[in-house]
């Protein structure tokens, strides 16, 4: 187990590592495996680029995020102009289906609404727009059509998780109700974690992943 000065030691390390962030203007602070990380940002790519650094550190417990976005006077665009650059970006995407998703733009924050068959084709149009030049924020309301019975969707987030990563797959449980799966019990880092939400979401039919792992030995 790293304490927390190792923890913190590793998370500056790995944000000053990543080109696409400026860790001059980011703080990072650490509690019993909890990072903070607090500071003015640019873009809202580069607050995402942030988490996801935090994310590949071993033995981080949990992450918070203080991070507003301010973004540059190069970077600022009108909220039609948002807009349109969005509608482009989904309609040039290929794994996006073709008008499903719509877009709301509010003073730079993204609205995405629609409904798609898989998972990835929602995730799909959040990271096409996310590093559009002027978007504050995201917020993906797309919903996933279920198209399979629970049993079928919590056989086949086992069977995903026991060909990731056997020793998570003995120690989660797997509940499924309509197209939004619960999953509780324990993992041994973030980057597990991680994988193991990603098995869930990445499964057909899945909506929603409610989160209730538990990070640590």
């Amino acid at each position: 187990m790293k304490t927390d000065f190792q923890l913190m030691a590793d998370v500056t390390a790995e944000l000053d590592a990543d080109p696409s962030i400026n860790a001059n203007a980011i703080g990072v602070a650490v509690n019993d495996g909890v990072i903070t990380v607090s500071g003015h940002l640019a873009s809202f790519a580069e607050k995402h680029a942030v988490e996801r650094a935090v994310h590949r550190v071993s033995g981080v417990r949990g992450i918070a995020l203080e991070l507003d976005v301010k973004l540059a006077p190069e970077h600022r665009r009108s909220d039609t102009e948002i807009a349109e650059a969005a509608s482009a970006a989904l309609r040039w995407h290929s794994l996006v289906p073709d008008d499903r998703v719509k877009v709301e733009v509010d003073n730079g924050w993204v609205t995405l609404t629609g409904q798609v068959d898989w998972p990835y084709q929602s995730s799909s149009a959040e990271q096409c727009v996310r590093p559009l030049l002027g978007v504050r924020g995201v917020t993906n309301h797309v919903v996933i059509k279920p198209r399979v019975r629970d049993k079928d969707i919590a056989g086949e987030i086992t069977a995903a998780l026991t060909r990731h990563a056997q020793r998570e797959a003995g120690h989660i449980d797997v509940a499924v109700e309509g197209s939004i799966v619960t999953l509780s019990g324990r993992v041994y880092s973030m980057a597990e974690h991680d994988a193991v939400v990603g098995a869930a979401f990445g499964t057909r039919g899945v909506s929603t992943v409610v989160d209730k792992l538990e990070v640590g030995r």
